[in-house]
């Protein structure tokens, strides 16, 4: 790619550059088939990441396996789908996304089915890789899929259903695989993908459009390598800090690889001419706010939904079907703002109605201030409801932002960046909040303890704290969007003035 091509894109002021323009070509009127044939990808290989997490004991039972072992099948799924992000959505920018994409929602449908057929918790892992390949090849492209197929005044709109998609998958994935595995085998929980993986392969293959990329584009082996073993070695580090504690050898070891294989590969996206990420894209602060920011958000209610269930059985004592239904608001309510904030924020902008859900999100996790051994089972829904609310005003603005500041030759690679800030968020989410909670239950206890068999007022008290972890996180969050805001603000003045300037010289 020439080098001017980006650098034309970036306002190096800090504001947000102008969005791409409509790509020659497409046909926005099939623009809600693209939705349906993107949606269903999206929200199948999110839903499956989560969906997973009741069924591990029923499949370690079932094939024989232990904890450590069967735990492999979550996080196969989730390093592989972390580390094949970014270099899957660089081929798309150069290869195109159309082949990508349904190929990856046919190698999806593929893996589960060999999922449910697996006969060894061996098996059983080596399809979650194949089917977290097909999930990569499906996250990377999914939102610039849809960027290129809205016009860009319903581009938040249409980005808030896709992102609603992903985060409701991720919050109800518990609650089906529990009625699922209730109600049949956790064999289930993968077969019934076929069909649906069926319908959206063919959707895919009708729908989605066949954009040509540029041409004469070259891949950047060296920095895709670096940063998956990067990548790779922070993702299993905080998998292993979950039962091994920060502190172990094998974690700070893997840990610091990452760290070390983040610098390398930055110096080498520096010298080679065609980056696997250009990072000319981060000079735009506003950018970099929005996808740090992401981040966060994920960061903090994944490490909410871990806890809550565990604080519901074994502090308030609700059975799991309970608890799949008190947490319901809270994808409920991100369901039905993110579509309406989408919209919203492609009339006034994106960064004004984000900022409103950040606010929300740190109203929502102050109220677990209100949460103690004795409070009623309907109490959590007052902490869940605003919470779910929160995220889904913001991520639709978030990713409208994020992706309307993407240079069109770039969309496949900014598309897998939402996807990483979202996945490692999560888990990193999980790991440092559940590390948090269970050191907090130790002090309240006053002495260390098995965290889930701790007396109920102390597990109670440490969910607290995390609350105050996560209020605290989504104010810096709720700042720095304020601050970008201000600066947005202070550049439309600017250009005004700059424009009236040229104008009277004239």
């Amino acid at each position: 790619m020439p080098a001017g091509l980006l650098a034309g894109r970036i306002d190096h002021n800090g504001s947000m550059p102008e969005a791409p323009k409509p790509t020659e070509g497409v046909d926005y009127s099939r623009k809600w088939h693209v939705m349906v044939a993107t949606g269903l990808g999206i929200f199948l290989g999110t839903i499956d990441g989560s969906i997973v997490n009741v069924a591990l004991p029923t499949i370690s039972k079932d094939l024989g396996t232990t904890f450590a072992t069967v735990q492999w099948v979550l996080i196969a799924y989730l390093l592989t789908l972390a580390t094949l992000t970014l270099s899957i959505g660089r081929l798309g920018d150069m290869l195109g996304k159309k082949p990508i994409y349904t190929t990856g929602f046919g190698v999806f449908t593929v893996g589960s089915v060999l999922c449910g057929l697996a006969p060894s918790i061996g098996a059983l892992i080596a399809a979650r890789v194949l089917q977290a390949i097909g999930a990569a090849m499906i996250f990377a492209l999914g939102m610039a899929i849809i960027t290129q197929a809205f016009p860009p005044n319903e581009r938040g709109k249409a980005l808030g259903i896709s992102g609603a998609l992903v985060s409701v998958g991720i919050v109800i994935g518990p609650s089906v695989g529990g009625f699922i595995i209730d109600q049949w085998s956790w064999r289930w929980i993968f077969m019934v993908n076929l069909p649906i993986g069926l319908l959206g392969t063919a959707a895919a293959f009708r729908f989605v459009p066949a954009i040509p990329p540029p041409g004469r584009q070259r891949f950047d082996f060296k920095g895709a390598a670096v940063f998956l073993i990067a990548l790779l070695s922070v993702m299993l580090g905080l998998s292993l800090a979950q039962s091994r504690g920060f502190g172990a050898v094998a974690v700070i070891g893997l840990l610091a690889l990452g760290l070390a294989g983040t610098f390398v590969f930055i110096a080498i996206e520096h010298r080679v001419p065609q980056p696997m990420l250009d990072l000319r894209l981060f000079s735009n602060r506003l950018l970099t706010i929005n996808l740090l920011t992401g981040w966060m958000t994920f960061f903090a209610i994944s490490g909410m939904f871990i806890l809550v269930p565990f604080y519901l059985e074994n502090v308030l004592g609700a059975s799991p079907r309970q608890v799949g239904l008190l947490i319901a608001p809270a994808p409920l309510l991100l369901g039905i703002a993110a579509p309406v904030s989408g919209s919203i924020s492609d009339r006034v902008g994106p960064r004004r109605v984000l900022v409103v859900g950040l606010a929300v999100l740190v109203v929502a996790y102050s109220l677990v201030q209100i949460l103690d051994d004795r409070s009623p089972l309907w109490a959590i829904m007052l902490v869940m409801g605003p919470a779910g609310l929160g995220m889904g005003i913001f991520q639709s603005p978030n990713n409208s932002a994020v992706m309307g500041a993407a240079p069109p030759d770039q969309l496949g690679v900014t598309s897998a960046m939402l996807s990483i800030t979202r996945n490692t968020g999560q888990l990193t989410g999980i790991s440092v909040l559940g590390a948090v909670w269970a050191l907090r239950v130790a002090h309240h206890h006053g002495a260390t303890i098995d965290a889930q068999t701790a007396p109920a007022v102390s597990q109670a008290a440490a969910l607290r704290d995390v609350g105050v972890v996560n209020a605290l996180l989504m104010a810096i969050a709720l700042a720095l969007s304020l601050w970008g805001l201000a600066a947005e603000k202070r550049s439309d003045v600017d250009q005004r003035a700059a424009s009236r300037s040229a104008i009277s010289s004239k």
